[in-house]
């Protein structure tokens, strides 16, 4: 499994102006790369397909509670 970073970072459009947020990207095997904004140099933690769709999809069902 590669976990390389093909695709840049992205802030979410919910952050503030004081980058308490993080920054998401897309990874070769279809996952994604996430780190914290405030310390880019720090290691990213990375996520396969199936972790990242669990994710999102308990994200999304926490918006609803």
């Amino acid at each position: 499994m590669t976990r390389e970073v093909v695709g840049p970072y992205r802030t979410s459009s919910y952050s503030g102006q004081n980058n308490n947020c993080v920054e998401v990207a897309l990874t070769a095997d279809g996952g994604r790369a996430v780190r914290d904004t405030k310390d880019r140099t720090r290691p990213s933690l990375h996520f396969g397909p199936a972790a990242w769709r669990m994710f999102l999809v308990g994200a999304a069902q926490s918006r609803r509670i």
